[in-house]
């Protein structure tokens, strides 16, 4: 186990009906005048920004809203943001939404107090050095964004999908987590929020770094729990106790404490946002083609960790060996997302001819290259990988 800092500020609400102190928590935490920031019509068909709204009345907080932030959310929204909050004198965030509402507000909560441009962040120009305070009301697990310093934003022009991980600047002050207002998600996209906080982990579980058992135990845990109570989300969406089990993991998968004391990887999320990027498929489902094509080909190069998971989260059997019990892990893994109603090829995410050297160019140019820590990886083993998800 390598040493380790771990500092995880954020202040959790979680239950019925918390939704309701959202003015008290952002008075707590400065907050005199917001910005609330969202993305369709569902937090206002079901009044939740309502709800959000009258909280803040009560407080005596200001607010204004952008609403309209989409999936793979883009730069163009942010700039709108930093205008907003610079021409009002806006002085904290609240996001009311799932990934991409909170990863926008973050991007806006840099922005404004810097004298360039945001995207000097993102690109690794400019190391973050101030922001402004944000706050979560989340709808959507999946990103984990609610207990996170990250943020993903696509530039538009060139489509290039980039992260931001910050030690403290932006993880969120509070995050307001209610499972009911999850009930209503469309199972697709509870789907895709369950191979997002798996991948979150498995970023964090396939690593060289040795004698970590507690941080294993903890990875596998979680991900056998996600596994079970997913499925039943899945088949009854109203089951509050499993909505509950699943927001929680959501952010147990991104908030850092499966990353405690190891080298992290990152490369399945790396290739997958050049998927997402170019062709605008939903990151979940774009990671349950990419997942398993990069661990079937690491597992060939670095079998150790894959047969691991193999056996202690997929229940494989200890007789086989380790190049077989990884590979009936990964068809297991593989099963689970089919039996959840994700794509498992280019054909089922809708990506009939997938320009691949190009994605591969992308990629490095974007990321590097090397990519990952598990096995580093060139151009030649990610064009390989994207060739596996067909």
């Amino acid at each position: 186990m390598d040493n380790f800092t771990y500092w995880a500020p954020t202040k959790y609400v979680f239950g019925r009906d918390t939704e309701s102190r959202v003015g008290q928590l952002a008075s707590e935490f400065g907050g005199k005048k917001v910005l609330l920031v969202y993305g369709g019509g569902s937090v206002v068909r079901s009044g939740l920004l309502e709800r959000v709204k009258s909280a803040l009345d009560v407080a005596g907080i200001e607010y204004l809203e952008m609403g309209g932030i989409r999936p793979n959310p883009t730069d163009d929204r942010v700039y709108e943001g930093i205008d907003i909050v610079r021409s009002h004198d806006v002085d904290m965030l609240i996001a009311v939404g799932g990934g991409s509402v909170i990863d926008t507000a973050k991007g806006i909560a840099c922005g404004a107090p810097y004298e360039g441009d945001f995207w000097d962040f993102y690109c690794g120009k400019k190391i973050v050095g101030n922001a402004l305070p944000v706050g979560v009301v989340l709808t959507i697990p999946a990103a984990g964004s609610e207990g996170s310093g990250n943020s993903v934003i696509t530039k538009s022009d060139g489509l290039i999908k980039l992260s931001l991980r910050t030690e403290h600047w932006l993880r969120p002050k509070f995050a307001v987590m209610n499972p009911e207002l999850t009930f209503t998600l469309p199972a697709y996209q509870t789907a895709c929020g369950i191979v997002d906080m798996m991948a979150h982990i498995f970023e964090r579980y396939f690593t060289n770094t040795a004698d970590c058992e507690v941080t294993d135990r903890v990875a596998e845990g979680v991900l056998k729990s996600i596994m079970a109570e997913g499925r039943k989300v899945i088949d009854n969406p109203t089951d509050y106790q499993a909505r509950a089990n699943i927001m929680w993991a959501g952010t147990l998968a991104h908030n850092g404490i499966c990353g405690t004391g190891r080298v992290e990887d990152w490369s399945s999320h790396f290739i997958e946002h050049e998927l997402s990027a170019v062709y605008d498929v939903a990151h979940g489902a774009g990671l349950a083609v990419t997942v398993p094509a990069w661990m079937r080909y690491v597992a060939e190069r670095n079998v150790g960790k894959v047969a691991q998971f193999a056996r202690r989260v997929m229940d494989v059997a200890d007789t086989a060996d380790d190049h077989a019990a990884a590979m009936e892990g990964i068809n297991r893994l593989r099963e689970f997302y089919r039996s959840i109603g994700m794509p498992l090829s280019f054909e089922e995410l809708g990506i009939e001819q997938p320009d691949i050297p190009e994605l591969v160019a992308k990629l490095h140019e974007h990321k590097g290259n090397p990519i990952g820590n598990y096995v580093k990886l060139g151009p030649e083993d990610t064009d390989a990988i994207y060739r596996l998800m067909y």
